[in-house]
């Protein structure tokens, strides 16, 4: 069972960390944009993925983990399949808001999107203030370094 949390009642989930799974896609990244260019893109490469998908990745691993389909280390164990246990009654509304975040949306974008498709706002702001968002964020490893090289 090692690298796996027991659920009760449930199968054995994984554990990975963000930062290492991070590593991976920057390097897939790096690989693919060098092998176009015909030469190694270096750090700049990595860092361009930082800029423009970092967010993303780290928005769809946290979903996942509330979901309860993986355990991230570096996530709030607390928030860990909040979904199994939660808004079982309005999961149609859930699945919606869900895939709003994954794709980048912040919770003004989702509010107006729900005024707009005339969701239930009570309903929609009960979800967004029980997932928190905006609580939920991780830096970067390179954030962290530029902070301690600033000090």
């Amino acid at each position: 069972m090692n690298g796996c949390l027991p659920l009760p009642n449930a199968t054995p989930v994984m554990q990975k960390s963000v930062h290492r799974e991070c590593i991976e896609e920057e390097n897939k990244h790096k690989w693919i944009e060098s092998e176009k260019a015909g030469y190694d893109l270096g750090e700049a490469s990595v860092r361009r993925w930082v800029h423009e998908h970092w967010t993303g990745y780290l928005r769809a691993r946290w979903v996942e983990h509330l979901q309860g389909k993986c355990f991230w280390i570096e996530l709030d164990q607390g928030d860990f399949g909040l979904l199994l246990r939660e808004f079982q009654n309005k999961k149609e509304l859930l699945d919606l808001i869900l895939n709003q975040l994954k794709a980048g949306k912040e919770n003004l974008d989702i509010l107006d999107w729900a005024v707009a498709n005339k969701y239930p706002t009570e309903q929609v702001n009960e979800i967004l203030a029980a997932l928190d968002v905006n609580s939920r964020r991780l830096a970067h490893r390179f954030d962290t370094l530029s902070r301690e090289h600033q000090r």
